[in-house]
């Protein structure tokens, strides 16, 4: 078999995993955030945290309630690093420095998951677990919250109440992520996942030196690093580890862990709003970004450039060898346009239009899926203003699932189109024009550009994911990521939670032959368009400074 028809098998089987899935998990979702009991577990959570889970909040509150649990998240997670030292479990490695610390535990509760250390070098059994995974699990119900609550923004008229933040968080995490992510750690640990709490063991003496593994709690804590779309590794080389990613199959799993939520919120969106055809709009126009971008990183990857690629059938530098270039090329599509992060492949490595295509994935915003709940937010801000370019293009007030998209609305939807771009974009400038900054370059000319931009594109979108090659273990980069991840993870919160109360707060217009059908193809090539457009009108100056000039070369 060719390794372009195993690549196009793969795909073929992924996509029919996730549509065999997407009714029966979509529908369960939307009944887990609107059901109105309480399991008893969930209980004991609300009174140990003195929450009153049927308490409505309007959107400052939710929002005061998402700051509040985010900010004791970060500090928490900081001193848990800061005192790795004197904790039990540290397997004898020292606490993190200051920097580090800030950067990481930022980094874990903005579902980022940038990592710049050696987790097998640096993060003991008690960071790793106490710390680092639960931070992947209520990181991610964190996101799944406040998309429900800009869908029940949609869903509902003349209210000002989005829900309840403490209960959205619990449901997501007890009802969605606990149970899928043990059985996935149970399959895992069936094709060979290592599952212990073991030291450190010398496995060999290799040139002069001591070759040494340390075992983890690893298969449970790649599960929801893939399903919550964190993508911080147990080890270094992250989803490239036979540790963390032991077979073909388990890396095709790994695959379906991280699109399964977000393509599937497509439908607890329709099905919330009561139109399950305006769910079907948005995963069209999430699938058809999806394929396009698999099917352009495949064709870059398996192009022939000369004799060299030409044996080896395709790019193959920085590939893992069990997978072959095809899974490669789905992993990093997948993992770019989600939150995800995690790689089984080195993004460094690929050609220069390939690492243009990963780092474009990370700069639509990452809504095609995207990442768990902050995939559909994003993709309906863009729907949003699509439907505003509509209505400019015919004359006619915009109009989004019965709520008038006004001044109000439009503001907020601006704000959120540009703030992570200005992140990006200013953190990049500021690194290559100071003196310090591109010491940590390893590369010189547009491929080193493009590990600077990658790395504040990944931190910004929250994705996490690195570029290789850029030294980020340092004072400036630590807390400039840092910066860049917690100003991108909250700040278009505030626009979205602001956007649903502002929807939640109107009384529904009704239908009438001049209502843009959202629901149709037409509208789906709109939005995917605007998606696109907007995007490149953003960023193509950067990407023609680094990967585009790399890959034109």
């Amino acid at each position: 078999m060719s390794p372009v028809l195993a690549g196009v098998l793969q795909l073929l089987a992924l996509m029919g995993a996730l549509a065999l899935v997407y009714i029966p998990f979509g529908t369960y979702m939307a009944r887990v955030y609107s059901s109105e009991k309480h399991l008893r577990v969930e209980k004991w959570v609300y009174k140990g945290i003195g929450a009153n889970p049927d308490a409505e909040m309007t959107w400052p509150a939710y929002l005061r309630a998402v700051l509040a649990f985010s900010a004791v998240s970060v500090l928490f997670l900081y001193l848990l690093q800061r005192l790795q030292g004197i904790l039990p479990g540290s397997l004898h490695f020292d606490s993190v420095n200051p920097a580090q610390s800030f950067n990481t535990a930022v980094s874990f509760v903005t579902n980022t998951n940038w990592q710049s250390y050696y987790g097998e070098q640096t993060m003991g059994h008690l960071v790793q677990t106490a710390g680092l995974a639960v931070q992947n699990f209520v990181s991610a119900a964190v996101g799944m919250a406040v998309a429900v609550a800009l869908v029940r923004g949609f869903a509902r008229s003349r209210t000002g109440e989005l829900g309840n933040f403490w209960a959205d968080l619990v449901r997501g995490t007890l009802r969605i992520l606990v149970p899928i992510a043990a059985v996935a750690a149970v399959i895992l640990v069936a094709c060979g996942a290592i599952q212990n709490f073991s030291g450190i063991h010398e496995v060999g003496q290799f040139m002069g030196g001591s070759q040494q593994w340390n075992g983890g709690a690893v298969a449970s804590q790649e599960a929801i690093k893939e399903l919550g779309t964190n993508g911080g590794g147990y080890f270094n080389a992250n989803s490239a580890h036979p540790f963390e990613n032991p077979t073909p199959f388990t890396n095709l799993f790994e695959i379906f862990l991280i699109l399964v939520i977000p393509f599937a919120l497509t439908r607890t969106f329709g099905v919330m709003v009561g139109s399950v055809k305006q769910g079907y709009a948005i995963l069209a126009t999430m699938a058809t970004i999806w394929i396009g971008f698999t099917a352009l990183m495949m064709a870059t990857e398996f192009h022939h450039h000369g004799p060299a690629f030409d044996l080896a059938g395709g790019a193959t530098e920085g590939k893992e060898t069990r997978f072959g270039v095809g899974a490669s090329s789905i992993f990093a599509v997948a993992t770019t346009l989600t939150s995800t992060g995690a790689v089984d492949s080195f993004h460094s490595s690929f050609t220069g239009l390939g690492g243009g295509i990963t780092l474009l994935g990370m700069q639509l915003g990452e809504i095609a899926p995207g990442g768990t709940g902050s995939g559909l937010y994003g993709m309906l801000i863009m729907a949003v203003i699509a439907v505003f370019i509509a209505g400019l293009m015919v004359g006619r007030t915009p109009e989004y699932l019965g709520k008038k998209i006004g001044g109000r609305e439009m503001k907020l939807a601006a704000c959120y189109i540009l703030i992570t771009p200005a992140l990006v974009l200013v953190f990049t400038a500021a690194s290559m024009a100071l003196p310090t900054p591109p010491n940590s370059m390893l590369n010189s000319g547009a491929h080193g550009f493009s590990e600077v931009l990658y790395a504040f594109t990944s931190a910004a979108n929250n994705n996490g994911s690195a570029f290789a090659g850029l030294n980020a273990n340092t004072d400036w980069y630590n807390t400039m990521t840092g910066l860049a991840m917690m100003l991108g993870r909250f700040l278009p919160m505030v626009f979205v939670l602001a956007l649903a109360g502002s929807l939640a707060g109107q009384k529904p217009v009704p239908v009438t032959a001049g209502t843009l059908r959202t629901e149709k193809p037409l509208f789906t090539g709109l939005l995917v368009g605007a998606v696109l457009i907007i995007t490149g009108l953003t960023y193509f100056p950067a990407l023609a400074l680094g990967p585009l000039a790399e890959g034109l070369a």
